[in-house]
């Protein structure tokens, strides 16, 4: 594949930290410690939704465990292996529902004290660090302040807040920010790596907001098309009270339906693993009495996965709320006379008509209410509420 950099797009400064890093982590395991000034043991990777919080933290990973002085060839076996997620010393922690469970995390964090089996360094990846709770993250804050001598957290998370990360595990880190990537660098990797038509690629760019895997889905999937036209109707739709209320609960179900296609095979697999692994079909005495203490392990997951269906049916909606940011981004602009490009290329006579009619103040604060809607729903507000109080700002203006 090449190198594994290449996976970043337009992070040009963050790519250069990473490479200087990589390079002297394998100086500090070819013995040369002196040299390995530009590695530390915790690192947080923060920066906007689809700045590729998750892709630099892999592949980051992928460097450290090179076969090639580290400089992270994309062919080797450690490269291969940790891209895969099958790399032995290279664990991965994906929140699938809407927090860290602080078992899960001091499980991992004892395992990452163990000595790496390849000989070069234990990588223990937290993609959604700003969702442990305080029991995880203490147990977290423990590791990071007394490392193993090979071992390095690698966190992500929106920001340096106090509201998603801990000042005390923040202060033993090393950030590396990321930014939004340029519609015309996301473009061309959809176009270059990915085979897709260059025009279709860069209305997908831009639409996408600089994340290259929804611009890759926008590019090859018909029905995320048509989720994104339904919400960029929303605008024309709200001629009343009545359908403010409509329209909101239209978009929670929509999001429900995206979550449950989403999960379906997922939980289906997962539920019938369990139940033949406690003894489900077998005949007997044995058998029966098996699956009537099971009745514990089988709530136990379904709580798990309803969890993770939470979880998806919101990342559904922030996906649609962040479509919808972007409409009222490009009427400003437009209203304004900005030098800049729209978001939304395909409905730009729309969003033109509507800064004739609306005040820059009525659409900054329409704006406003998609971002407290985006707010209010990742602090726990039930999704209709903040979905209904959301629309009605957008309605009155």
């Amino acid at each position: 594949m090449g190198d594994v950099f290449a996976e970043l797009v337009g992070q040009d400064e963050p790519v250069e930290m990473l490479r200087r890093a990589a390079a002297a982590a394998a100086r500090a395991i070819a013995g040369d410690p002196a040299g390995a000034g530009g590695m530390t043991h915790a690192w947080i990777f923060t920066g906007p939704p689809g700045s590729g919080r998750a892709t630099a933290a892999r592949v980051f990973a992928a460097a450290l465990q090179c076969e090639r002085d580290g400089v992270g060839c994309g062919e080797c076996h450690g490269c291969h292996t940790t891209l895969g997620g099958t790399h032995a010393d290279v664990r991965i922690v994906v929140s699938e529902g809407l927090s860290i469970a602080v078992r899960d995390m001091r499980a991992l964090v004892m395992r990452a004290a163990s000595s790496p089996s390849a000989g070069r360094w234990q990588v223990v990846i937290v993609e959604d660090a700003d969702r442990l709770g305080e029991r995880a993250s203490n147990a977290l804050l423990k590791a990071v302040e007394e490392p193993s001598p090979r071992t390095v957290f690698l966190l992500c998370t929106p920001s340096v807040h106090p509201d998603d990360i801990s000042v005390t595990i923040r202060s033993r880190c090393r950030v590396v920010p990321l930014r939004q990537a340029p519609a015309a660098a996301v473009a061309e990797v959809l176009a270059n790596r990915d085979g897709i038509d260059p025009e279709r690629a860069a209305w997908a760019a831009a639409a996408a907001q600089g994340d290259v895997d929804r611009a890759r889905q926008l590019a090859t999937d018909e029905h995320a098309r048509l989720r994104r036209e339904e919400v960029l109707a929303v605008p024309r739709r709200l001629s009343s009270i009545g359908a403010c209320f409509d329209l909101a609960q239209a978009m929670v179900n929509s999001a429900r339906r995206e979550a449950a296609d989403a999960v379906a095979e997922s939980d289906a697999a997962e539920k019938a693993a369990l139940e033949q692994a406690l003894g489900a079909g077998g005949t007997g005495r044995g058998a029966t009495t098996a699956m009537r203490g099971s009745a514990g392990q089988i709530k136990e997951l379904e709580k798990r996965q309803k969890s993770r269906s939470t979880r998806s049916q919101r990342d559904a909606l922030d996906r649609s709320l962040k479509d919808l940011a972007g409409f009222y981004r490009d009427v400003l602009i437009t209203g304004l006379r900005a030098p800049v490009a729209v978001v939304h290329a395909d409905i730009e006579q729309v969003s033109a008509a509507a800064a004739e009619r609306w005040s820059p103040e009525s659409v900054l604060r329409r704006l406003e209410a998609v971002l407290a809607c985006q707010d209010a729903i990742e602090r726990n507000v039930k999704p209709d509420i903040a979905l209904e109080a959301m629309m009605v700002t957008l309605w009155r203006g």
